[in-house]
């Protein structure tokens, strides 16, 4: 329930403390007296979109703040939860508006964003306005406020997942039937380009590895042949040879030498054991640097090959392997042909008989609370003198879609035996907004816990009829938390509790203001409602004769 609403320096109001009370809160005032800024700065604090709000000219700042009680199970403890915000029985939005435009948010004294308040609004107020009669009478946003009424989110959100699916499966199987015709125009190339990328399976990172191996093969024949030299210069040709005859001829004459040679063995001994290690050193190196006989030609071709494959295929020679991928599934999908399409089709078709099962479901339980929803508004119109009128709600197929296979139409028989048709076709000016207030009440039903905000539901009508409005504005009240703008005596005559919004200009400057209104005060205000500028006893006897009903 909406306990307060404060406002400060907001568009022509100076100063306004409201306290909202149970029941039905009646607003009053003459045409251009502020009523539509209070809703302005009420929808402004709850984020509404175009109702931006602006500071009072030569104030720095605007401020809202609109105080709710919250029952235990309200359904915007759950969205307090879900932002990081306190959760207790009262909530607390403020809002205020710099000289500059620029806009701060707080919930219950935390930093908040607008879509948080968006998102707050919508379970705590529900504004009926002049504004939003065009979204009842348009057709196509009446199988939406029929779902609303039917309240079955587990229905509707199945046909959204099978329809999805639905999609899902047809978009495989076009992309299926695309992909096959591209590649059957092209399946020559298709079947040479995934032979020759095959054959040469190239592999990540395999370019550059033979590039430098390339690079270092070429490098080691360069050096080959003095290396080559080097290692015959330290064997049996070379320097090993001669150390090798010189320690036999010193091996055959050491005994009678009696030891005198044996220093000169071990440094031959030596020597040629260090020409051993340095020859075998060098044979390693021609092994494993210089590599193997052909293998630069053979490291050569590979690497020219790759590089060629690429170039052809306009492509990183990394990006190879990928593409002999993509050839090859697109010739195995030629190969695999209608037996692949026959899969993808067997799928759509399963997919698009459980989105028919979730649509008739969901068609089914439209229908009942079509016809849940006629019986309530029977009994809506009945008090509201339109008890020989029929509102009927149409459910006939249409086209399948994300929302099911249903148009939903609202319409209505103002006589009997008179043809049905559309809102507002049929009804005249003041039987639509009967049509509409009882149209509002019924969907509201669905969603307790709100504040219901009705800006002149009553216009169009007067005498019995506006009286009747009245009294169902104040059974409603009995339920909920009701607030009225209203022009109609009769109406703000019903009311538990009245503000009467006025508009003064003093020093060049005009300014709303808003006050309670006690039992005389009242009688006053619904005199001047009936009679005008002009007050007269009978106008005074008259306004007490309706607060008295």
């Amino acid at each position: 329930m909406l306990r307060a609403l404060s406002i400060r320096d907001m568009v022509l109001i100076e100063a306004a403390d409201l306290d909202f009370r149970p029941g039905l809160n009646v607003l009053t005032g003459e045409t251009g007296a502020g009523k539509s800024i209070l809703l302005d700065c009420l929808g402004f604090v709850l984020g509404w979109r175009g109702r931006g709000g602006e500071a009072r000219r030569g104030a720095a700042q605007g401020e809202v703040i609109a105080e709710f009680s919250l029952p235990d199970d309200h359904p915007a403890l759950a969205v307090l939860e879900a932002a990081g915000l306190a959760v207790g029985p009262e909530l607390i939005l403020r809002r205020t508006v710099g000289a500059d435009g620029r806009r701060q948010a707080w919930v219950n004294d935390r930093r908040a964003t607008a879509e948080t308040l968006r998102a707050l609004s919508d379970t705590l107020v529900e504004l009926h306005g002049q504004q939003d009669d065009r979204g009842l009478l348009d057709a196509r946003g009446h199988r939406a406020l029929l779902d609303a009424f039917a309240a079955d989110e587990g229905g509707l959100a199945a046909v959204r997942s099978a329809w999805a699916a639905r999609a899902a499966a047809a978009a495989a199987l076009d992309e299926a039937r695309e992909r096959l015709a591209a590649a059957a125009r092209d399946r020559d190339f298709v079947t040479h380009a995934a032979r020759e990328l095959g054959e040469l399976a190239a592999e990540p990172g395999e370019e550059p590895a033979l590039d430098a191996r390339r690079r270092g093969l070429r490098a080691a024949e360069r050096i080959r042949e003095d290396v080559g030299r080097a290692g015959q210069a330290l064997g049996p040709d070379g320097a090993e040879g001669p150390l090798l005859q010189a320690l036999r001829w010193l091996e055959a004459v050491a005994g009678e030498a009696e030891g005198a040679l044996d220093p000169a063995l071990d440094a031959i001994g030596r020597a040629l054991a260090e020409i051993g290690d340095a020859a075998g050193a060098v044979e390693r190196f021609l092994a494993d640097v210089a590599g193997e006989p052909g293998e630069l030609e053979r490291v050569e071709e590979r690497l020219f090959a790759i590089r060629g494959l690429a170039r052809k295929y306009q492509v990183g020679a990394d990006d190879l392997p990928a593409l002999a991928e993509d050839f090859a599934a697109r010739l195995r999908s030629l190969d695999a042909g209608e037996e692949g399409l026959g899969r993808l089709e067997a799928a759509l078709a399963t997919a698009g008989a459980a989105y028919d099962v979730a649509a008739d479901r969901l068609a089914a339980t439209r229908r009942a609370a079509a016809a849940r929803l006629d019986a309530a508004m029977a009994v809506e119109l009945k008090p509201l003198k339109l008890d020989r009128a029929v509102f009927a709600t149409e459910v006939e197929a249409a086209e399948p879609g994300p929302d099911g296979s249903d148009r939903v139409r609202f319409t209505v028989a103002t006589n009997p035996g008179a043809p049905a048709g559309p809102l507002d076709r049929i009804a005249s000016g003041g039987e639509l907004s009967r049509f509409l207030l009882a149209l509002k009440v019924c969907l509201s039903a669905r969603a307790p816990g709100l504040t219901l905000i009705f800006d002149e539901i009553d216009r169009g009508v007067g005498g019995a009829t506006a009286d009747a409005v009245g009294r169902r504005l104040q059974a409603l009240g009995r339920e909920a938390q009701v607030l009225v703008v209203t022009h109609s005596p009769q109406v703000a005559a019903r009311g538990a509790h009245h503000w009467q919004v006025g508009k003064t200009v003093a020093g060049g400057t005009t300014r709303s203001r808003i006050a309670g209104l006690g039992a005389d005060a009242r009688v006053e205000e619904i005199a001047r409602m009936l009679a005008g500028d002009t007050i007269t006893e009978e106008a005074r006897a008259a306004a007490r004769s309706l607060l008295a009903g």
